[in-house]
């Protein structure tokens, strides 16, 4: 087994094939992977399910890459102790629904540590992928939500990909409006006063069920509603059509520019935020770090 081996599995990981690992390792296909299959042999395990649509880690393959990043890590910390070679980029990966905290975080996360180099991801994604995420280790955790509604059927999935939730905040649900919406003062909502407006959410793709919806009372039927792919665009639909949406009530004034009202919605459910994460994996030090950066912004409510 060699570090160069340790390499070529981590870069097929962050590719997502074979094909677009070999490509970025200036290396033919053939080679990478004639490589990866004979450190499959002296390891006596399978590291990669090879299928008609690519490639996936195996449960073997998942340990092995915890322990593969764990090395690579600690072998650029010895060369650049000794060796005098530059400073390498500092990798964190985080999947997310569509949440302003979760970008909030992150800002405070960068300006805090003022890396000289970084390759970060932060991805607003559909809930069904966060989960895949996190799975195939393409993100270390994934931002989530739970209540009574979801916890049952997403726990289970969680359970099946070996992921583990960690609860972080527990919130009142809010009903997102315009500054201008004629709701906006209210002290409080209740859906039958919102009935007549557009209820915008984040739509889930092929895997658009209930459970997977980022907004509570999915079950529910609405007389105008309006799916989206991002926040942006749900933001703008707030604004220009009246709409509204159901989600924390934590809003960044910042990001979101104060055009957007959190007004409580009168209802017994709760939201509990947290995040997964591989259950076969060590936590990185970035990841911690941003785990205490959105346990702040939670707790401070932006």
């Amino acid at each position: 087994m060699t570090l160069q081996q340790l390499k070529y599995v981590l870069e097929i990981v962050k590719r997502g094939s074979m094909n677009e690992a070999a490509k970025s390792l200036y290396i033919t296909q053939p080679t990478l992977s004639n490589a990866i299959r004979e450190l499959e042999q002296e390891l006596g395990i399978t590291i990669f399910h090879r299928t008609s649509r690519g490639i996936t880690l195996s449960a073997d393959g998942t340990e092995f890459l915890s322990y593969a990043r764990q090395i690579i890590e600690q072998t650029h910390l010895l060369e650049q102790r000794y060796l005098g070679k530059k400073k390498i980029k500092q990798l964190c990966s985080v999947s997310t629904q569509h949440y302003s905290f979760a970008v909030e975080a992150f800002i405070r996360l960068l300006n805090n540590l003022s890396l000289p180099a970084y390759d970060f991801t932060l991805r607003e994604t559909r809930t069904h992928e966060i989960i895949d995420d996190v799975s195939k280790l393409h993100s270390e955790i994934g931002i989530i939500y739970l209540n009574t509604f979801n916890e049952r059927v997403i726990k289970k999935i969680l359970d099946e990909n070996d992921l583990i939730f960690n609860p972080l905040f527990q919130a009142k649900p809010h009903a997102f409006l315009s500054a201008a919406h004629p709701k906006a003062k209210q002290d409080f909502v209740t859906l039958k006063e919102l009935s007549d407006y557009p209820f915008l959410s984040f739509e889930q793709g092929q895997y658009n069920s209930f459970y997977f919806s980022e907004e509570i009372q999915s079950n529910l039927s609405y007389k105008k509603h309006i799916r989206v792919s991002d926040r942006a665009t749900l933001f703008n639909l707030l604004i220009g059509l009246n709409g509204y949406t159901l989600s924390t009530g934590i809003l960044s004034t910042d990001l979101d520019g104060g055009n957007i009202k959190a007004i409580p919605l009168k209802t017994e459910d709760t939201m509990t935020l947290g995040f997964i994460e591989n259950s076969k994996i060590i936590r990185s030090p970035l990841v911690s770090m941003y785990i205490e950066e959105l346990k702040n912004v939670l707790q401070s409510g932006l």
